[in-house]
């Protein structure tokens, strides 16, 4: 069967670069804010104030309707989330509604290496783009500043406790904390992909540049502190947080503070303006929330309760984007987010596209930067048939905590009709409340509107009462561990490395035990293989470690190597940056 033909569309930057913005001005407007309301950074930028929520204006509205975007498991490409994300958000304000974009800010580590941009795709965007993936306000330079200002705090106290004795000490005002060199968690981080600062060396040189000790440093995004601006809901639970930040154990075994160090108030005064959402737009001129970027492997993956919370006083509809697919992302989004903000989804949007099913029905390996095989860009019925079976499954997991789905056929112009009714008839066999094709990256929220009247549909039938979390709390955290084991990615069983055993204890020992669980492992399936694509079953689920955030708030098992910083490729994308003649960014994706 022929594929249907379209438009060229031009590329990301250039459909971007070329759009009439609106000023932030007119933006803040539409949703009832003024100037007071806000900090301007530019024309078409700005900060929200969060005295928004007790403004007599809007804090007794009802919450607009609340809608979480996630996706199967992807390939190495990715699916069109955050574009379906803003195409969704731009098709509902075309029905007449006050729609509300929610979405992380990225890290500039990616943009720079293979990843490319996050700011959606096609007529889906957004803008200013370069903006988005670039400095934006500077939050995760706030968060670099106050995560390296802990660290330095860290070595200057070992320096200072070892020089010193207890009566110097008591007579400034400090008491020994005794911090083990050897059981320091905090480490450095860069908003660069710098594979070779993973592992290093600290306080070479004479005396006065500290004790030599080894260390690393993790990327910005991959700090604890970014998981607590994400998490946090206002500046008392903020200071809060970052006071139990937990850097390491005393030669005694005790957890070390951030409060102990006395920094918090200090990390706190550094992410005061950050800790304020900021506003932008989508290509059609609906508002955009973009606000912080917690990894999504290791930390939670979702843009911060805060944005959500204004949003939903703001706007009748609130579409914000959970990292990866519904195994991680969205599962941490209901257990974790939703948890600490309070709220609860009317409906989830599942991305999913044929290309990604027909890698899990068994097709070649996909790997960017490379060609796609025919499999995926000729139609296969035989193989999309054995993929769906993902979908399904992603489908059940999103069920399990009593919120109606929709998948969204995010369409590529090779996919044809026989292969979309396939998609669609088995999204709706395993309970999808609808399936729809979304054509947002061609035609913007044109192209979305089936998708945007399902939605809504879903969210009117949607009952609140209906949700539920995967687990108590209550649960001991190995009883948690193997609930997301067992209840998500399917695993038979869990086994512990020593070293995992060893450390759950001591937490719950130190009263930790009462905090969800974050796991870590990889994207690419629902298992811990990246390797095992569609629907892995009966396999053991291994924790090789686990480590605490206890300010974020939440544990997160390791299971399989997880790198915190990434590293370049050989081409890596910054070789097309540039400016042109007018200033203007050249080659961003």
């Amino acid at each position: 069967m022929p594929v249907r033909k379209v438009k060229p569309v031009p590329s990301d930057l250039t459909i971007a670069q070329s759009a009439t913005m609106l000023p932030i001005l007119d933006i803040a407007a539409s949703l009832g804010l003024t100037i007071d309301d806000i900090d301007l950074y530019g024309k078409y930028k700005a900060k929200v104030h969060l005295d928004v929520l007790d403004d007599p204006r809007f804090k007794n509205r009802p919450n607009g309707k609340y809608v979480d975007v996630t996706a199967i498991t992807p390939t190495p490409l990715g699916e069109g989330k955050t574009t379906t994300t803003v195409g969704l958000t731009q098709a509902l304000g075309l029905l007449g509604q006050r729609a509300i974009t929610c979405i992380r800010q990225p890290s500039m580590g990616p943009t720079f290496g293979i990843k490319g941009g996050a700011a959606g795709g096609g007529y889906s965007q957004i803008v200013p783009m370069e903006d988005f993936n670039l400095h934006l306000t500077g939050d995760i330079h706030a968060v670099t500043a106050a995560n390296n200002l802990l660290a330095a705090a860290i070595d200057a106290r070992i320096l200072h406790e070892d020089t010193y004795d207890d009566a110097k000490l008591t007579g400034m005002g400090l008491r020994r904390l005794a911090i083990d060199p050897y059981a320091i968690t905090w480490q450095r981080v860069l908003d660069v992909n710098d594979r070779a600062l993973r592992s290093i060396i600290l306080g070479l040189g004479d005396k006065t540049d500290g004790r030599p000790r080894a260390s690393g440093f993790d990327i910005a995004v991959a700090s604890e502190i970014m998981a607590i601006l994400a998490l946090t809901t206002g500046l008392k639970d903020m200071r809060a947080r970052l006071g139990r930040m937990v850097i390491g154990y005393s030669k005694q075994g005790k957890p070390v503070t951030a409060e102990d160090l006395g920094a918090a108030g200090a990390l706190a005064v550094i992410m005061k303006d950050a800790i304020m959402p900021n506003l932008m737009q989508t290509l059609e001129g609906q508002p955009a929330f973009v606000h912080a970027g917690p990894f999504a492997n290791i930390a939670h993956g979702n843009s911060s309760i805060l944005a959500d919370q204004i949003a939903l006083k703001l706007g009748d509809y609130v579409v914000t984007e959970s990292g990866f697919g519904a195994d991680i992302g969205m599962e941490k989004f209901m257990d974790i987010k939703c948890r600490y903000s309070g709220l609860r989804p009317d409906c989830v949007v599942l991305v999913s596209t044929i290309r990604a099913l027909k890698m899990h029905g068994g097709g070649p390996k996909v790997v960017a930067g490379r060609a796609l095989d025919k499999a995926y860009t000729d139609e296969n019925i035989p193989l999309l048939e054995k993929g769906v079976a993902n979908m399904q499954r992603c489908i059940e997991i999103a069920r399990l905590y009593g919120v109606p789905v929709v998948v969204a056929v995010n369409r590529f112009t090779y996919d044809t009709a026989a292969e979309i009714e396939i998609v669609k008839r088995a999204a709706e066999e395993a309970g999808a409340a609808a399936a729809v094709m979304s054509d947002h990256w061609a035609e913007g929220g044109e192209g979305a509107q089936e998708l945007a009247h399902a939605v809504m549909d879903a969210c009117a039938q949607a009952k609140p009462e209906d949700f539920q979390f995967l687990y108590p709390l209550e649960m001991t955290l190995k009883q948690k561990i193997e609930t997301i084991a067992t209840k998500v990615y399917g695993a038979k069983d869990v086994v512990y490395d020593p070293k995992a055993e060893q450390q759950l204890k001591a937490y719950e020992e130190a009263g930790f035990g009462n905090l969800p669980i974050c796991m870590a492992k990889t994207h690419l399936s629902l298992s811990h293989e990246p390797t095992w694509k569609g629907v892995p079953k009966g396999f053991t689920l291994p924790v090789r470690e686990v480590r605490a955030s206890v300010g974020a708030g939440f544990i997160y098992p390791l299971c399989g190597e997880m790198r915190t910083m990434p590293g370049l490729p050989s081409k890596p994308a910054f070789m097309n940056v540039d400016l042109d003649e007018q200033g203007r960014v050249t080659g961003l994706f």
